[in-house]
């Protein structure tokens, strides 16, 4: 029943694209019942039970839903200015991790924020960041040619230096970073032949960082460790593959049906089922048609929403930012994903919004909440109202 009052609230607070607030709202929820239920065995060491888990990773996704919606409301040309500004210091920071940072399983990936308590994981940050100044670059020699020499210095620099730091500590996410900085700039304008030769160049640089490292193991500290889960990925020994045969477990045992929550047995026998390998736990409990392909619905649909926000967007650097950060939270769910089912090697990546995270979250709702801001610009628009666009405001659309 169409509720004009509800339709003027909506209209005030949740500007822009409807369709990824909504896409955004179902993988929370998502996620708040998937790790209610899979971290239902970290209960017996936290003194507050379950429910203090649940409270906790609750009000997380509250802050995260806090950032996405303030991070909508600025206007999108904000974020152009404020990646140059934060791009030194990003960096700078990522340094630091290395250095100083918190050590979990040989990676130093965590920073401690002074005076709070918490941590947060660097490269996080630096994948909104550089996308954001990749996408500022781009939009400013827009329908100009770029040389093979300008491509190096002006986007391959900031880019490299980004990868260059996430690297030692966390091969997967520098990959992925690199990847889709390279797919923005193709959409950018980018020449073929000079992307080709920046990845060359990245590859006679990553071969040689590995001659290096053979001499000083410091260099790449979990070189072993990436070597040890290629060379067992797709293999029979079961300690080497514990993980990933779990998960396969958990998988057959959901079916194509869902079982219902707080099904799944998993929970009791499979590292990590709240965080890396939450995909196969929910479809455990909600089967592979309802959870698998749900999921994954889920995020081709914010993939598809923000092409459709690039294709009408006016400027630039709104489409490039727009597409650039869906296309980096998409790449990192499907390789989630491929972990879960066992296509690819063991990384590490959690699944955007709904893995159990700090301040991940956190990250992973700012990007959306610029893709909102960029929404806003298009779906505001007088003119895209008066086009029918379903998803003007009503003040517009009335106009």
């Amino acid at each position: 029943m169409y509720n004009p009052r509800m339709n003027v609230l909506l209209d005030r607070h949740l500007r822009g694209d409807r369709t990824i607030w909504m896409v955004a709202l179902l993988l929370a929820v998502t996620s708040l019942l998937a790790v209610y239920s899979a971290s239902s065995w970290m209960g017996w060491r936290d003194t507050g039970g379950t429910f203090r888990i649940l409270v906790k990773h609750a009000l997380m996704l509250a802050g995260g839903g806090g950032i996405m919606y303030a991070a909508s409301k600025l206007r999108y040309t904000v974020y152009s200015k404020l990646s140059q500004v934060f791009l030194g210091a990003t960096v700078a920071l990522l340094v630091l991790t290395l250095l100083v940072g918190s050590n979990v399983n040989g990676a130093s990936r965590w920073l401690a924020i002074p005076g709070i308590g918490l941590t947060f994981q660097t490269s996080d940050l630096a994948r909104v960041v550089i996308i954001a100044y990749t996408a500022r670059v781009l939009a400013r020699r827009h329908g100009e040619p770029w040389t093979f020499r300008e491509v190096l210095l002006r986007l391959m620099l900031p880019v490299g230096a980004v990868a260059a730091a996430i690297l030692p500590a966390n091969f997967s996410t520098a990959a992925l970073l690199f990847a889709t900085c390279m797919v923005l700039m193709f959409i950018g304008g980018v020449p073929m032949k000079h992307l080709l030769g920046i990845c060359g160049v990245a590859a006679g640089g990553f071969a040689l960082l590995l001659l290096l490292s053979k001499a000083n193991p410091e260099l790449l500290p979990r070189l072993q460790t990436w070597q040890a889960r290629i060379e067992s990925h797709g293999g029979t020994d079961s300690d080497a593959n514990y993980q990933v045969n779990k998960a396969k477990i958990a998988i057959v045992h959901g079916g194509f049906l869902p079982n219902g929550p707080g099904t799944g047995t998993s929970r009791n026998y499979m590292p990590h089922p709240e965080s890396d390998m939450i995909y196969a736990f929910i479809i455990e409990e909600y089967g592979s048609i309802i959870g698998g392909l749900g999921v994954l619905l889920l995020y081709v649909i914010l993939l598809s929403r923000a092409r459709r926000i690039a294709n009408r967007c006016e400027k630039p650097f709104g489409s490039l930012v727009a597409i650039g950060l869906a296309l980096g939270l998409v790449m990192q769910a499907l390789v989630n994903m491929a972990v879960g089912v066992n296509l690819v090697p063991v990384t590490g990546q959690p699944l955007p919004l709904v893995s159990m995270g700090g301040t991940s979250m956190w990250f992973t709702c700012l990007a959306i909440g610029i893709i909102l801001s960029v929404s806003r610009s298009v779906y505001d628009d007088p003119a895209n109202a008066k086009a029918g666009n379903p998803h003007a405001s009503g003040a517009h659309a009335a106009a």
